[in-house]
């Protein structure tokens, strides 16, 4: 299975107060740290929503601006135009995903309970993906995943989230 990795990450960083995907672990933007977990499990990667070194960008779709929804119709409208089986998403603040997401998700669709970015998603929603958004619906991921009937998917341990500077002080890289 052909599998595209899409990293979100168009967001504003609020709660971070900068650039979080710049944030540096061990030396390291902490985009480049998910880009690396992704690697190991897709075989090509884009970035939604920004210019990233050496990773192609994707734009929102169907216009910047709607969340990680948009950047999920993005990447599913990249990869149904490029012959892609699956998408997998995270958001560009979870530097520790697990190896073995594509286990652990099963077969698109579907989405972890407890970090909603992280997907895998079936191309062919693509079109669908973005009339939604157009229509003004909820910009939720958890939302779209119940309209399509994704599984949502239970994972007992902790994926740490970088959503502020505190939280990257107490992140441990494992």
């Amino acid at each position: 299975m052909r599998i595209l990795g899409a990293l979100l990450a168009g967001g504003q960083s609020r709660r971070f107060g900068s650039d979080k995907a710049l944030a540096l672990i061990d030396g390291r933007p902490m985009l480049d740290h998910v880009a690396d977990r992704m690697r190991l499990q897709c075989e090509a990667l884009v970035v939604i929503g920004r210019d990233w070194p050496g990773i192609p960008r994707i734009d929102d779709r169907p216009e910047p601006g709607l969340g990680p929804l948009g950047g999920l119709a993005g990447a599913l409208g990249h990869a149904s135009a490029h012959g892609y089986d699956a998408v997998l998403t995270s958001s560009c603040d979870l530097p520790a995903l697990p190896p073995d997401l594509l286990a652990i998700l099963g077969p698109p669709d579907a989405l972890l309970m407890a970090q909603p970015t992280i997907g895998l998603w079936k191309p062919h929603h693509a079109d669908a993906l973005a009339r939604y958004l157009e229509s003004g619906a909820s910009r939720s991921m958890r939302a779209w995943a119940d309209r399509i009937g994704a599984r949502s998917i239970a994972y007992e341990n902790d994926i740490a989230n970088i959503n502020t500077p505190g939280d990257l002080t107490a992140f441990r890289p494992r």
